[in-house]
């Protein structure tokens, strides 16, 4: 029912086709728009090869380091350039190591951080790449985006309840929210919208080491009052944003998780 026909879309985060991203990035496609994605060096072959698959244009998609400027700026430039104004971003991105997540990953032996013993260094890197990274796409956007641009970012809520197993990605997730508010703000002269979808736990590459993500997923499977969701729920709901239909809606946290947000405590529905 959303025709996005001659729409230009920047994903980034694509990392494979369990990806939140990806299942945006597919939404659009089927919806009619013209489509990019950015790669870094070791998912490149993944993301060209789905990008080939679904008969996307790859000329212009890059490898990009969201904490390189000049790498945003080349890529933005030539979708730009090749495709004319932007339409519709997706800032799919973040990443903790270890020391940040506090737990080890699988096969490592290195010895995690406590919460409270957190490296500066390992976090403000996390903190580059998972939150500041949105600023400073929409501060490379905005002299390329069309009238009435739609930006879109994805957290979890985490940014406001405490799950141990995700420690300082969370304080990741509430920054990253905190910078949709004042973007929306930001941006209300030109008409460019900015909201997030705060996803409920979806099982992809990257959720699958995080210590607990099963466990969590079955608490959500009985304690949300719709149950667990997948990607494609998320890539519906960022189709909204995507659309015309969302032209009024600007810093707005939108959850996506069965209702697990609004439960204080696990119901057996059994």
């Amino acid at each position: 029912m959303i025709n996005n026909t001659n729409k230009v879309a920047v994903i980034f985060g694509v990392r494979n086709d369990s990806s939140i991203a990806y299942n945006v990035a597919l939404k659009l496609h089927q919806s009619g728009c013209k489509i990019t994605l950015s790669y870094v060096a070791d998912t490149k072959d993944e993301v060209m090869y789905l990008m080939k698959k679904l008969g996307m244009d790859t000329r212009f998609a890059m490898e990009v380091d969201v904490r390189n400027e000049a790498q945003i700026t080349a890529f933005l430039q030539t979708v730009h350039d090749g495709l004319g104004p932007i339409d519709y971003i997706l800032h799919g991105v973040a990443f903790g190591n270890q020391q940040v997540m506090c737990y080890t990953l699988p096969g490592s032996k290195e010895e995690p951080s406590t919460y409270i013993n957190i490296p500066f260094e390992d976090f403000m890197d996390s903190f580059n790449i998972s939150a500041y990274s949105l600023l400073r796409v929409a501060r490379v956007a905005e002299p390329l985006l069309a009238p009435n641009a739609s930006i879109l970012t994805l957290t979890y809520n985490a940014s406001q309840r405490v799950f141990p197993q995700y420690a300082g990605m969370a304080i990741n997730k509430a920054a990253l929210e905190n910078i949709v508010l004042y973007l929306a703000s930001y941006f209300r002269g030109k008409k460019i919208r900015v909201n997030a979808i705060s996803a409920g736990l979806v099982m992809t590459t990257s959720a699958g080491v995080i210590s607990g993500a099963r466990t969590l997923r079955k608490m959500g499977k009985f304690t949300a009052p719709l149950g667990n969701i997948d990607a494609g729920d998320v890539g519906d709901t960022a189709l909204y944003y995507f659309s015309d239909l969302s032209k009024k809606v600007t810093g707005n946290i939108h959850y996506v998780d069965g209702g697990f947000n609004i439960m204080g405590v696990a119901v057996d529905g059994e």
